[in-house]
């Protein structure tokens, strides 16, 4: 199954990576690594994760403070956020209602 990004989406990652790449010298990686374990978790098993909206689903990651919002499709699956878990949840509840 294709994973596809929002472009909001793409950027909150990038900027994520350029975050802990900032605090500490290859953190950033190990980080985009995380996302990246993550996103093969929701392939895997795409219905296993809370709803966050009627449309979207959430999964955590392991590591690092933050969610993966996710919407499937019949052939891809559609990130809707990168999320930061102590920021406001409302940023991203407009974005995940959105089909």
């Amino acid at each position: 199954m294709n994973i596809r990004f929002l472009a909001c989406a793409e950027e909150e990652f990038a900027e994520a990576v350029d975050y802990y790449n900032e605090q500490s010298s290859g953190l950033g990686y190990e980080f985009a690594a995380e996302v990246k374990n993550t996103l093969n978790r929701i392939v895997s098993f795409p219905d296993a994760w809370p709803l966050f909206s009627l449309r979207t689903r959430r999964c955590m990651t392991n590591r690092f403070p933050y969610a993966i919002l996710y919407q499937l499709h019949k052939d891809h699956v559609l990130v809707a956020a990168v999320m930061h878990l102590k920021r406001d949840p409302k940023t991203w509840q407009q974005r995940a209602a959105k089909p």
